[in-house]
């Protein structure tokens, strides 16, 4: 059975205007949710961060798994002068201007940290900028990016820098972040908040590992919920209006991760195995999931190779199974593996002209009945109507096929499946040659008779 909670707030002042993943951003690393390969007791992260040891080093990771944060939170820890700075807003000559503060606090013996937020948007004039200033050590960089490095930042200045990847946060971890935003008073804690543990789960599957994501979700439902004397209820209807649409991973307007992915579909379409290869790491080294991919070079399967090679939907169901049970980055060679067989594969796309064609049909005659031969007969009433009247069972006759119509009387001896001649799909090419003019024979020798 689900349980609803019931958050009940503490007598504090009205809530603030700011967004609520503002006003949950962490503070310390003890709130900071996620990332324990690096920020758990012992790892290398925490130990720097604790010890003010810094180096400059490359935030990698999804966007809300907590660059940012981790950077301010760095900020409250070091002894060291601190500037933030937006790859987006600022030029040449901001960074210059940058660089020279931080050249006087290094002749006075202070450190100065350098936080760039999206240094993926940064070109390489901007970001040579900084080298020379990260090389003597006038400045310690921190760059955060949702973009792999090795394309996006410049291999010298890479090679100065520590990359630490950010994962995705666990379903558990954004429960407990959700959790505490109906809890605690920076959040929804002055208000009488009810949800479902279904309704916080839902919120924790959509938003994919996006603590942002969840907390700006959270703040939508509640709003949006039924409020009465007794506080606020978040309803199921609620929730399902919420959790429509969700957001891709590769950036904000998402148009990289279709670009990618059309790329490799594209590729794999053309025969062309060594650009599969190569737009299929780029997908997964820019933090896509591999499921997602594998999901698509299965669709593939069946849209571009077809019945010319039938094998090709084994592969990609044992690709998909594989990224299951393995996950990443383990399971980027059988992926690799897959996109190159498709690649290399025969190509029809029979199959799935059929399908769009017969959906066209079904669109324009949306009710054709089915034809009383065919229809099943579990009743006397339906005997008396002649429903399965004349029926031949295709197993009775040596042939094991007989002349009967399936098709309803509007689309009679409509063809939807035109095999082509590529791979394995001239034998069904042939074979249904044959079944086609048997037919004909067949039904031209009832007309006789």
């Amino acid at each position: 059975m689900d349980e609803e909670n019931t958050f009940l707030p503490p007598e504090e002042p009205a809530l603030s205007s700011q967004p609520l993943a503002a006003r949950m951003r962490p503070a310390t690393l003890e709130e900071f949710a996620g990332q324990q390969h690096l920020l758990g007791p012992g790892k290398v992260l925490r130990r720097l961060i604790e010890s003010d040891t810094l180096s400059s080093m490359i935030f990698w990771g999804p966007p809300g798994v907590g660059k940012t944060t981790l950077a301010r939170i760095i900020a409250q820890k070091t002894r060291a002068a601190f500037i933030d700075f937006s790859a987006v807003t600022s030029g040449i000559k901001e960074i210059r201007q940058v660089m020279m503060k931080a050249e006087e606090n290094r002749l006075y013996g202070t450190r100065t940290v350098v936080f760039v937020d999206e240094i993926h948007r940064f070109n390489k004039a901007q970001q040579d900028a900084f080298l020379p200033f990260v090389e003597k050590g006038s400045i310690v960089l921190i760059g955060a990016t949702t973009e792999n490095p090795s394309f996006e930042v410049n291999s010298a200045l890479l090679s100065r820098c520590k990359v630490f990847v950010l994962q995705a946060l666990s379903r558990e971890d954004i429960l407990q972040l959700l959790r505490r935003a109906l809890t605690d008073p920076r959040g929804f804690g002055r208000e009488k908040v009810t949800i479902s543990d279904k309704g916080l789960d839902a919120i924790a599957v959509f938003c994919n590992g996006d603590a942002r994501s969840a907390l700006s979700t959270l703040e939508m439902v509640v709003l949006n919920g039924d409020v009465s004397e007794d506080g606020i209820h978040v309803t199921d209807e609620t929730l399902a209006q919420c959790l429509s649409r969700k957001s891709l991973l590769y950036d904000k307007d998402g148009e990289e991760h279709y670009n990618l992915i059309s790329a490799l579909h594209k590729s794999m379409r053309n025969s062309d195995p060594d650009a599969a290869v190569y737009w299929l790491m780029r997908m997964l080294e820019g933090g896509e999931d591999p499921l997602y991919i594998a999901r698509r070079v299965l669709r593939f399967a069946a849209e571009d190779v077809g019945l010319a090679d039938p094998r090709a939907m084994e592969v990609g169901v044992a690709a998909y199974q594989a990224c299951h049970f393995i996950g990443v980055p383990e399971c980027n060679v059988h992926l690799a593996e897959a996109v190159v067989y498709m690649s290399l594969a025969s190509k029809s796309n029979a199959v799935y002209m059929a399908v769009n064609e017969a959906r066209e049909a079904i669109e324009k005659e949306p009710d054709a009945p089915v034809p009383l031969v065919i229809r099943n007969a579990p009743t006397s009433l339906m005997q008396n109507l002649s429903y399965g009247k004349g029926y031949q069972y295709a197993h009775d006759y040596a042939e094991k096929i007989t002349a009967m119509q399936c098709l309803p009387d509007s689309l009679k001896d409509r063809r939807f499946y035109r095999p082509t001649v590529q791979g394995q799909e001239a034998r069904y090419k042939e074979r249904l040659e044959q079944i086609s003019a048997w037919k004909k024979e067949q039904r031209e020798k009832e007309k006789k008779s």
